[in-house]
């Protein structure tokens, strides 16, 4: 028997989250919605080992017809209504709505019409988020999304999302969003790859996120800033605890300036590197007027055939051929995560 599942994920990267659904045998696509991917999980999958996804939920109802007016919210608690919730136990409710486009209706309308139909049979309280009201983190927790005329009512599967890592036990401004770092890696086919590269490598997500696909790499990283490095070793070093790993000796972290990285010419078989932007953490350093530094320097330390993934957000840098570009929507912004090959012949600097 078949479950039919949700994952939740950054916006642009939905289809490799469907790619990373298929190539672990986890289920069968089923459709692609905004930050969503539809499936039907194979017995007895782990879902929780999606790396791509934000969150992974159990379809509890999907519901048709849900138009703009607020009708919508009758028609919505009567579809929570039904719900079956045998065997389902808890100290609370807890709801998180979405929906795409304008509506007449707000999303507090949504999860309070929605949350106290779930409530109302398990005898338990509704925790609303109104007035910026925090429910326990021990609520049981459902998601309602809605795009075009189609509604889905959700049960999380774990007790936080995916995105959430338990390796984060450290962080520091503008780290990365795990999912998105677990896309970088995935796009840098790190199959057969010697050694991985990160010379911005803030709290260490992406390097960390490369491991689960290249655990027998030499996995380097560097970043200005040594409250950074601090902060990356802490994270490498529960992660590897976690997955059985001793020491964690793939890893290799060093301070160091993104305009001047401490690796032989053409010894790198990936890079994979999200440049400070100015937005969270200024560029420094050798990067403070521009990141053409640590351009030449990712086209010096890359092998003949290696390949670069950059999250950028001006444009492709000078010296490099776009192979892929994947737009996402993350912190407001929209940058792209931009697969890299070396251009033959000289840069000039």
């Amino acid at each position: 028997m078949h479950t039919f599942a949700v994952a939740r994920a950054v916006h642009g990267i939905e289809p490799l989250v469907a790619t990373e659904i298929r190539r672990s045998r986890l289920g069968v696509v089923r459709g692609v919605r905004h930050r969503e991917v539809w499936f039907e999980a194979a017995p007895g999958a782990d879902l929780t080992v999606l790396r791509t996804a934000d969150d992974v939920l159990l379809a509890a109802a999907v519901v048709d017809g849900i138009g703009h007016g607020r009708s919508a919210l009758r028609r919505l608690a009567l579809a929570a209504r039904s719900v079956d919730l045998g065997g389902l136990t808890g100290s609370g409710v807890e709801v998180s709505a979405s929906f795409v486009g304008q509506r007449n209706y707000t999303r507090f309308e949504i999860e309070d019409a929605v949350g106290a139909e779930l409530a109302r049979p398990l005898r338990l309280p509704y925790h609303s988020r109104r007035d910026g009201a925090r429910p326990p983190r021990e609520a049981m927790s459902w998601r309602v999304t809605i795009e075009g005329d189609r509604a889905l009512i959700a049960l999380r599967l774990a007790d936080r999302p995916l995105h959430r890592r338990a390796y984060k036990t450290d962080s520091i401004r503008g780290t990365l969003h795990p999912p998105v770092a677990a896309a970088m890696a995935a796009l840098g086919r790190l199959g057969g790859a010697g050694t991985v590269l990160d010379p911005c490598c803030g709290a260490g997500t992406t390097l960390i996120e490369a491991r689960a696909l290249a655990p027998g790499a030499r996995l380097l990283g560097f970043d200005h800033d040594p409250a950074a490095l601090r902060a990356a070793t802490a994270n490498a070093r529960a992660d590897t605890q976690k997955a059985g790993v001793g020491g964690g000796a793939a890893f290799g972290w060093g301070v160091a300036d993104g305009g001047r990285i401490p690796v032989a010419g053409g010894s790198v078989d990936r890079v994979l590197v999200n440049p400070p932007w100015g937005r969270q953490v200024p560029p420094r350093g050798l990067l403070a007027r521009d990141l053409g530094p640590l351009w030449r320097e990712v086209r010096r330390v890359l092998a003949g055939d290696g390949l670069a993934v950059a999250l950028v957000h001006d444009g492709i840098p000078r010296g490099f051929a776009l192979e892929e570009a994947v737009r996402v929507s993350l912190s407001g912004r929209h940058p792209v995560i931009a697969v890299l090959r070396k251009e033959a012949g000289r840069v000039r600097r």
